[in-house]
């Protein structure tokens, strides 16, 4: 039976690669963590800088360790020990960086790129900064709508997120969105792609596993 979902979930991806590509974006299948990590590996030069948004997809990867063994200069803001100034330093490093790689809450069967933040820089790399946006998602991103998208990134990934950082909101004690207003709430700032933007190559890779939040 599990060769069948796999079949499922393939077909079906294919055809949101094909909605990506026709609103601009180079957009890729993988079978496998393995046959991507060969992929990324391959297209990034070792002489590239790379910056890492905020992502447990990218993290399930391990794809940092890598560049970093091969050479790679890796900035990413996901590290112990940093102070308010440092963090925000090498957030707005990653915005500079040759390649950016992150993922999505949610990526719609049409090829819509729907994303929530709390601060703004991960949204804000995708679509302006790094010269090349690497977004990969597993097929547990894929939803039917914007609204949907949207739904998925509040009430699935935002909750998941704010228990990962131990965020003071409600959601974190219930594990339920309830669109609060609290003073540390980490939905804020939304963001929708539908087109790839001009200046910015965007490269969407999706994976037939489940990966991230």
């Amino acid at each position: 039976m599990d060769e069948i979902r796999r079949w499922y979930r393939e077909k079906n991806l294919l055809k949101v690669v094909a909605s990506l590509k026709n609103r601009g974006f180079d957009a890729t299948y993988f079978p496998d963590t393995a046959s991507l990590n060969k992929r990324l590996l391959e297209n990034i030069p070792k002489s590239a800088t790379i910056g890492i948004g905020g992502s447990v997809t990218i993290r399930e990867l391990h794809i940092i360790e890598e560049f970093e063994k091969r050479g790679n200069e890796v900035i990413h803001h996901w590290q112990q020990g940093l102070t308010e100034e440092t963090d925000e330093e090498i957030r707005r490093k990653e915005m500079l960086a040759d390649y950016y790689l992150t993922s999505a809450n949610a990526i719609t069967v049409d090829g819509d790129i729907v994303n929530i933040d709390g601060i703004g820089n991960r949204v804000a790399a995708m679509i302006y900064g790094p010269k090349n946006v690497i977004i990969i998602a597993g097929y547990n991103k894929i939803v039917s709508s914007i609204d949907e998208g949207i739904k998925r990134s509040k009430t699935v990934a935002a909750v998941m997120n704010a228990k990962r950082v131990n965020a003071r909101t409600p959601c974190v004690e219930t594990g339920i969105c309830t669109d609060c207003d609290a003073p540390k709430r980490i939905c804020r700032v939304i963001s929708i792609i539908q087109y790839c933007p001009w200046q910015t190559n965007i490269s969407v890779m999706l994976i037939n596993e489940r990966l991230g939040f």
